[in-house]
């Protein structure tokens, strides 16, 4: 009797490996739980079927008669969203941007979309969750009747139709909103889908090396945060961009992840109004607005993302313990390294910290696990602990070892410089940072080689061990 053939496999979510059956762990990327079962894809859909069949032939080309200018930047309109990838838009590349639903992503792109139609370049944008008269109600309350002239929307998830409408306009630029809304009719399974997904990328990213076209895609998010689909989605497009916030908090982040085309953890920073998202240039002041001034537990440290030096308010909270257990807590930032910096305390400066509860925040709402923040936690912790405030226009920054010793940082230059910008006048750091930030103006700088040092330099006393300051023992 001969065999029937069957209809399904099983692909990992993660890598988007193939198995015909089922397995616990995937034998390819090694993750767990990730193998989904989806019906098998015709074979027309290797090569995208009929879908690209109006494109030509591929020709290999020697580097001298490559253009010289092949990737020349597009500006979006946004100074911030420039920044994230690189400088701007490169001509036929496939961006991803991904976030949790009502956070802003078509809005942002259709603030994009409208900005390149004013600036002469056709735009398509392609809605398979809205309807038309939904997007134009978005439309006109964001710009005026004439902003989005140069911009045509389309109401559709059939790729094939889509890819044929794209080749027949050749607009410039084409927003995909959402790739999982988006459907390949060679592969047999349901939009949203493994294969789904990666098929339409794929399709996507053949017309935009193609054509020259760059696309803009959409992507839903998992609880996790991560992009919904495959992961390999996020390794066949050019760059990948994250959109974060809260959606009941009127700021958002936009942070590159991935980039083909400039750094990586670059990250931007956007207001939601009611004419839609509007870039905030400053970010350290915006960080900073609303600090209490003499606060004890309050202190400024200075973190990197990508090449942008950010000015961040560490706050804590030391509370003696009441249950006999002592209580770590923290948003923002990583609770082991905190355990592990209070140990470094309780070690080196005979600090009682296990009778204490400790709660953590980094004010803005940002999640910054840099090792240069260090010194400002241990910092927090002391003035919590002592209840002594640190001095307002002071900034602190360094990398604490476990021998209790500051070591240096990265790009130390830029971050006395944003501190000095931002009116600070005392700046405490490594001192194998001192020697290259010494011709800053307008700013002290204090290099230390140690937590007691430091400590000596924020509160002004040699001794900072134990409790000398004649708090009580409770």
């Amino acid at each position: 009797m001969a065999k029937i053939k069957k209809s399904t496999a099983f692909f990992c979510q993660e890598c988007g490996y193939e198995s015909a059956k089922w397995t616990g762990q995937c034998p390819v990327c090694k993750a767990w739980n990730t193998m989904v079962e989806e019906p098998v894809r015709a074979s027309s859909s290797v090569s995208g079927g009929d879908v690209l069949a109006g494109l030509d032939a591929p020709k290999p080309l020697s580097l001298s008669e490559i253009p010289a200018d092949n990737n020349t930047r597009t500006p979006t309109g946004f100074d911030e969203l420039d920044r994230v990838m690189g400088g701007g838009i490169v001509d036929g590349s496939l961006v991803l941007i991904g976030g949790d639903p009502g956070i802003g992503k078509s809005t942002l792109l259709l603030q994009v979309a409208a900005h390149a139609g004013k600036a002469g370049r056709k735009v398509l944008y392609v809605s398979g969750e809205e309807s038309i008269a939904q997007i134009g109600l978005r439309a006109k309350r964001l710009f005026e009747n004439d902003a989005c002239e140069g911009v045509k929307f389309l109401c559709e998830t059939d790729l094939a139709a889509i890819s044929a409408l794209i080749l027949d306009t050749r607009p410039h630029l084409v927003i995909i909103d959402s790739i999982q809304t988006m459907m390949n009719d060679s592969v047999q399974s349901a939009p949203g889908s493994v294969a789904q997904v990666r098929e339409t990328t794929g399709v996507l990213l053949k017309l935009a090396k193609q054509t020259g076209i760059t696309f803009f895609i959409i992507g839903h998010v998992t609880k996790e945060g991560a992009v919904a689909g495959p992961r390999v989605l996020e390794h066949m497009v050019d760059t990948v961009l994250y959109f974060e916030g809260d959606r009941y908090n009127s700021y958002r982040i936009v942070r590159g992840v991935k980039n083909r085309f400039g750094a990586t953890n670059e990250l931007g920073i956007f207001e939601m109004r009611k004419e839609g998202l509007v870039e905030v240039k400053n970010a350290s002041e915006f960080l900073l607005s609303g600090r209490p001034a003499g606060a004890s537990g309050c202190v400024v440290t200075c973190s990197m993302e990508g090449t942008r030096p950010l000015l961040i308010e560490v706050q804590s909270l030391v509370s003696k313990s009441a249950f006999g257990f002592a209580r770590r807590q923290a948003t923002g930032t990583d609770i082991n390294r905190i355990n592990l910096l209070m140990a470094v305390l309780e070690k080196h400066m005979r600090l009682p910290l296990s009778e204490y509860d400790a709660y953590f925040n980094l004010a803005g709402g940002m999640t910054q696990k840099e090792p240069a923040l260090d010194l400002g936690i241990v910092m927090a912790v002391i003035s919590g602990f002592r209840s002594v405030p640190i001095p307002d226009d002071t900034v602190v920054f360094g990398e604490v070892g476990l021998s209790g010793e500051i070591r240096s940082v990265t790009m130390a230059s830029s971050r006395v410089t944003e501190a000095a910008r931002m009116g600070f006048k005392t700046c405490i750091l490594p001192k194998s940072c001192e020697a290259g930030v010494k011709n800053i103006k307008g700013i002290r700088i204090i290099g230390v080689s140690d937590i007691n040092e430091a400590a000596a330099a924020v509160f002004g006393r040699k001794n900072q061990g134990g409790l000398s300051d004649g708090r009580a023992e409770e």
